[in-house]
């Protein structure tokens, strides 16, 4: 029996591009990747993440996080207090 088998996936090129450069910054190889993938769908029975569409609000919000909009605190106390309010 082989010591390895080949898996074949076919992606954007700037989806592929984004995670090699992740994962080199990880020193993960894109073999590795793959592995410690397939072994989360083992030990999950499924797919490791919750895959659903978000809420439009959640999109929004992910934006404008990504745009550095909103309120930045210095503590998580600061920010509980705000919540507060």
């Amino acid at each position: 029996m082989a010591k390895t088998a080949m898996a074949h996936a076919r992606l954007s090129p700037e989806i592929k591009e984004q995670a090699e450069h992740i994962l080199k910054g990880l020193g993960i190889s894109i073999s590795t990747a793959y592995e410690l993938f397939y072994r989360q769908i083992i030990a999950h029975n499924g797919l490791p993440f919750e895959a659903r569409i978000p809420a439009p609000e959640t999109v929004q919000a992910m934006q404008d996080a990504r745009d550095g909009k909103g309120t930045l605190y210095s503590s998580v106390q600061d920010m509980l207090a705000d919540c507060a309010e």
